[in-house]
């Protein structure tokens, strides 16, 4: 699934709203609902050259807040949804949907990873309350942290204008598990979760993410 509207800069390059060059040394905190959703129901990966991963005719989907704090590069809100593909056998992470309320986040994940971006509104109370205005919110309960901190390590695999792009991320997380409640509108671009129950909700707090090549 590609996005004609995104923007296209040489990376590296500056927007008329300045983004940093990659990486991206991100920091702060994410709520992430895990979903098995039947194939059928399934947002189509945002390119073409990778393929869902499905369990028993289901995908593995993702939606999320994320909260990026000091000391990253650019603070801001986000939600994203997510879907697990990959590229020939090699494991990828497709992100189809993503909003930001942040005109230089948008512009540099579009120009720098072809991830399609795009500004919505936000109220967020941290770790008891997250919605993005049509789109979605969650409301959060008991979190039960673990005591230490994770590696963590994938592949983004998104469209750039019919390529392959594929763009690294690293870092590290302190992980648990949180009692969410999730909404969607029925409607907006995310209904495909809607009325749906999450196998598990994760906490991700803090966590620490490079964001791209060097």
């Amino acid at each position: 699934m590609s996005d004609s509207s995104a923007e296209t800069h040489p990376a590296g390059a500056r927007s008329p709203e300045t983004y940093p060059a990659e990486p991206w040394d991100l920091h702060g905190h994410a709520y992430v609902g895990v979903w098995l959703v039947p194939r059928d129901r399934l947002p189509a990966p945002h390119s073409s050259a990778t393929r869902p991963i499905t369990v028993f005719g289901r995908g593995i989907v993702s939606a999320a807040f994320f909260v990026y704090e000091e000391p990253s590069p650019l603070t801001y809100n986000e939600i994203m949804s997510t879907v697990l593909v990959r590229e020939g056998w090699r494991p990828r992470v497709s992100i189809t949907h993503i909003w930001v309320d942040s005109p230089a986040s948008r512009d540099g994940g579009r120009a720098l990873w072809a991830i399609p971006k795009n500004l919505a509104e936000f109220d967020a109370v941290p770790h008891f309350s997250y919605a993005a205005r049509g789109i979605g919110s969650l409301s959060v309960g008991r979190v039960r942290r673990l005591p230490w901190r994770l590696p963590l390590a994938f592949r983004i695999a998104q469209d750039r204008e019919g390529s392959l792009l594929v763009s690294p991320v690293r870092g590290r997380i302190r992980p648990g598990l949180a009692a969410g409640r999730w909404s969607f509108t029925d409607d907006g671009p995310l209904g495909f979760l809607a009325g749906r129950l999450p196998l598990l909700t994760l906490a991700v707090r803090p966590f620490r993410l490079i964001f791209g090549s060097r």
